[in-house]
């Protein structure tokens, strides 16, 4: 009997090591498509296109914001809002398509509230909308993805921006509006050149985390803490790069406050 238990206590240490070492992608690369055909291939799979945006006024990127009923259902829970989108990037510059790994974003943004295999149908109909998704380098171990933070003294996901009571955006500087069945609000935010700047130094390839999200709820402003969001967003941000934008969790936190009302 105690063999047994040992033999079964030793697979499932197996299992959670397992579990740990393996890695997921942050991204997918697609086949290239014009931004007018990802959009329609994209409604057509069952997705609500929010937004088309050009971050840091980048005429050549369109990060595409969308969402759907899977998504919006899995967000509406206390402080997990900014689970419900995901992102395609078209670079007509270089002719390239890049697209968030539904798997990686929910595992971050939903905590222990994330359901394994709630990640499928959504990865399910991104590949019917973009064709062959291939996972690129920029990746994390899965099971450290609901605690992850760059650094020691560095902020989790908890570690959110608060910014008291506000009702939303002001018009001119809100991308888009998501309305949650819980009564929150996820809304993008454009925070303009200056405070977008930061993706030309650490890479405009990454620049689909924009535009910037804030979560209105109970009455409240709540943004990922920069420090969080963009090592996050870039996997592989080394503390080199990290130190080039090392102004940049100030600015964009000033920016979004100037943006809410």
């Amino acid at each position: 009997m105690m063999k047994k238990l040992s033999v079964v206590i030793t697979l499932l240490l197996l299992s959670a090591v397992s579990l740990q070492a393996q890695k997921i992608s942050a991204y997918f690369n697609a086949p290239y498509a014009d931004t007018k055909t990802v959009k329609s291939n994209l409604k057509k799979a069952g997705f609500k296109v929010l937004a088309t945006y050009h971050p840091a006024g980048h005429s050549d990127l369109n990060v595409i914001v969308i969402t759907n009923n899977k998504l919006k259902s899995l967000a509406s829970k206390p402080k997990r809002g900014f689970a419900a989108i995901q992102r395609v990037m078209v670079d007509d510059s270089k002719k390239t398509v890049l697209a968030t790994n539904p798997k990686y974003w929910l595992k971050a943004f939903m905590q222990k509230d994330f359901q394994p295999g709630s990640a499928k149908p959504i990865k399910a109909s991104l590949s019917k909308a973009l064709g062959t998704l291939t996972p690129t380098k920029d990746k994390l171990p899965a099971g450290k993805l609901s605690k992850y933070h760059f650094m020691l003294s560095m902020p989790y996901y908890e570690d959110m921006l608060e910014f008291g009571a506000k009702s939303g955006v002001k018009a001119k500087k809100k991308v888009f509006e998501l309305k949650l069945a819980n009564g929150s609000k996820l809304i993008g935010v454009n925070m303009g050149k200056t405070g977008e700047s930061f993706v030309n130094k650490i890479g405009t390839d990454k620049a689909i985390l924009l535009p910037y999200t804030v979560l209105i709820e109970d009455g409240k402003a709540y943004a990922l803490h920069p420090k969080y969001y963009l090592a996050i967003s870039y996997p592989l941000l080394s503390m080199g790069q990290f130190m080039k934008i090392s102004s940049a969790p100030d600015t964009i936190e000033r920016k979004l406050k100037k943006a809410l009302k």
